[in-house]
């Protein structure tokens, strides 16, 4: 029997991936009105057909978030977005505000939809959103979005990619600005009013989170979904490489500084927002009087998910991106145990801060990286002396 002929495969026409808008923006602060003001607007929504849709208890009675502690009293505009924020509340596992996420307010379109979240700041001093919650009798945690399954010690993890929780770096210093307004509120129910519980162990976020990212991912990946910044060498700082275009612009591309007071770092602290060389991206540099350090690169993406966070990554090796003093804590003399509860490189953890024992400083690392160098030289002193 004869054989078919064989066809000669095609080549592939994908489509060339589209390039999300991208906009660079400066001077974000809160909008110039009262505290009642804000509240009657949020309210205004509401009545005029928006859907107040909380993941957690409250979605049974979401009308409870119209009134104190939860009713808004400050608001935030960026790009089409609107971020409202109710008065700064505590309780014994963090600072936050319960952050109402409204997309697409500037289109022209009615509002149909208002996310309630939780905003808190990090130990890196960068304000993000939880994805969820786990509360039991062994953990109360804190969901820190996206996950990745990585290779550690011939075994394959899956951890938590804590950068896709940064709330967009445009926002940082208006989330700090409102929340030394006024003294903070005690607060043990809007956790779980506001987020979704999942079970024990759960550190995955849910589908209101993941699908976005998934969607934009499939779309356009930054540097082609490629590193901008790695470790050639485990374990050694000194080896940090940027791929060409993506290293800070310390020259021309310092867009903005802010400063703060904080009790854990000391004293005054200046936060940095600086472009990359090929102005693609950005970088969040933190400086204390005895510490520096960058917090992982974010795009300048325009398109947000109803968590208020950009859905496009910017990859890059998480171990360069570690705050003056980070999570550590030594499993009595087990060596082994001991690296799995830590996030400083091993050979690098210093003293424990004494406000906080699970925290060790990581100035031995950080001061090795050379981008941390370059900002100390090209920077800090720079301004010090003008």
């Amino acid at each position: 029997m004869p054989s078919s002929p064989r066809r000669t495969p095609r080549p592939s026409r994908r489509p060339a991936a589209r390039r999300p808008a991208t906009s660079i923006v400066t001077g974000v602060v809160r909008e110039d009105v009262s505290p009642a003001a804000v509240g009657r607007r949020f309210r205004a929504l509401v009545e005029d057909g928006a859907q107040l849709l909380p993941a957690g208890r409250a979605r049974h009675d979401p009308e409870v978030l119209l009134s104190a502690p939860y009713l808004p009293r400050h608001e935030i505009r960026l790009f089409d977005t609107l971020y409202f924020l109710s008065d700064f509340c505590f309780n014994e596992a963090l600072g936050f505000f319960v952050g109402s996420v409204v997309l697409g307010a500037g289109d022209g379109r009615p509002v149909r939809a208002i996310h309630p979240r939780i905003f808190y700041k990090d130990s890196s001093l960068v304000w993000r959103v939880a994805s969820h919650f786990v509360h039991d009798h062994d953990e109360y945690w804190i969901g820190k979005g996206d996950t990745r399954w990585i290779r550690s010690g011939g075994e394959e993890l899956l951890t938590t990619v804590e950068e896709t929780t940064n709330l967009p770096y445009e926002i940082q210093t208006a989330l700090d600005t409102a929340s030394r307004t006024q003294r903070r509120r005690r607060n043990d129910e809007a956790i779980e009013l506001v987020l979704r519980e999942g079970p024990s162990r759960r550190i995955q976020p849910y589908a209101d989170f993941v699908a976005p990212r998934r969607r934009a991912a499939a779309g356009y990946r930054i540097h082609g979904g490629r590193s901008v910044a790695r470790l050639t060498r485990a374990g050694d700082p000194g080896s940090l490489r940027f791929a060409a275009g993506f290293e800070p612009d310390f020259e021309g591309g310092v867009l903005e500084e802010s400063s703060l007071h904080s009790r854990f770092y000391g004293g005054r602290l200046r936060k940095l927002r600086i472009l990359s060389r090929n102005a693609e991206i950005q970088y969040l540099f933190v400086a204390s009087p005895t510490h520096a350090w960058v917090n992982p690169p974010q795009a300048l993406t325009t398109e947000l998910s109803t968590y208020g966070v950009r859905v496009h990554d910017v990859l890059a090796d998480e171990d360069i991106f570690i705050p003056g003093f980070e999570y550590h804590e030594d499993a009595e003399g087990e060596a082994d145990d001991a690296v799995l509860l830590s996030q400083i490189p091993a050979g690098f953890v210093g003293l424990s801060h004494p406000l906080d024992p699970h925290r060790a400083d990581a100035a031995a690392w950080i001061e090795e990286l050379p981008v941390i160098r370059e900002f100390r030289a090209r920077v800090l002193r720079r301004r010090r002396k003008g």
